[in-house]
């Protein structure tokens, strides 16, 4: 082995490090390894069997995009690894963690992530879609994990019933943290208190947008309509927690402008996720990727918002 092919393995393997832990960052945008260091662990609050389910699926996302040719810088920011991260937590939500198929689940769905995120990012890349610069994001993830959970649905688990409370007030708190929890399929307010500790030190600004969007979103709920279970457990809008980030500081450059823009989209999530719920879909984060779809198709138009 020559000096050259030793370089390029040390890559190799620093990159795929990096990958899990940034793939949990990425979720919410961020490159940061504190901040995927504290997804991990709120991934662990919830069970132990999920935290590795999720660092399987991660795994396979970084196997799956090298497989299609994405490059090490990709899979050393974690962006072809936090979809097979959250196809990991999708599989146990869905199959538990008790059974040998859901950890080969996991793997697979992650690998299946890299050549699907191809495909979306081809259709935004190399259609006349491009000068809009939609991201992929998480549509990678929720086409694998709907096709999981619509062809395992014989090895479906009941979900753990929730002890949190459904009285108004506590309910409308704990949502705060359960909305930022849920991002990851967590219904655990002391894992959405640890991830958005990750959110702040990664920025100011990204912490504040989650909270924003966590509010205006539970807020939307309760005028809809919305059980205070369903707030409590953060099922009720966590998907606004990534428009708010995703359209306030990540895809349109972050300004006045941008925060008010991110208001009525986040109500807008509310209103397509309750809808989801009404339709009893697989909701995942499709509300928060349509929404914010549209929403920069709309910001394309708009006079005062840039990109970054």
């Amino acid at each position: 082995m020559d000096m050259t092919t030793t370089t390029r393995s040390s890559t190799g393997w620093r990159s795929w490090a990096l990958g899990l832990v940034h793939g949990p960052s990425q979720i919410y945008f961020q490159q940061n390894v504190v901040t995927g260091l504290l997804v991990l662990v709120a991934f662990f609050i919830a069970d132990w069997r999920m935290g590795v389910l999720a660092l399987i699926g991660a795994l396979g996302g970084i196997l799956g995009g090298r497989l299609v040719r994405y490059p090490d810088s990709s899979v050393a920011a974690g962006m072809v690894s936090f979809c097979g991260t959250l196809v990991g937590a999708a599989v146990f939500a869905a199959l538990g963690g008790d059974q040998w198929w859901s950890y080969v689940l996991a793997f697979v769905g992650g690998i299946l992530t890299g050549p699907v995120t191809w495909l979306v990012d081809a259709l935004f890349t190399r259609t006349a879609l491009k000068k809009f610069q939609l991201p992929y994001t998480t549509a990678p993830f929720v086409i694998v994990a709907t096709i999981i959970a619509l062809s395992t649905l014989p090895l479906a688990v009941e979900a753990a019933a929730s002890d949190l409370p459904d009285e108004p007030l506590p309910a409308f708190l704990l949502s705060l943290l359960t909305n930022v929890s849920q991002v990851v399929l967590v219904d655990n307010p002391w894992a959405g208190a640890v991830i958005l500790l990750g959110l702040f030190i990664a920025s100011w600004k990204v912490g504040l947008a989650a909270l924003m969007g966590s509010l205006v979103g539970s807020l939307t709920a309760i005028v809809m309509g919305e059980s205070w279970s369903e707030l409590a457990n953060g099922l009720a809008n966590y998907s606004g927690v990534l428009t708010a980030i995703a359209l306030a500081v990540t895809f349109l450059k972050s300004s006045a402008g941008s925060w008010f823009y991110a208001l009525p989209w986040i109500v807008v999530t509310a209103v397509v996720t309750v809808l989801f719920h009404r339709l009893d879909l697989d909701t995942y984060t499709w509300p928060y990727i349509l929404t914010t779809w549209v929403a920069l198709i709309v910001a394309f138009y708009a006079s005062g918002l840039k990109r970054p």
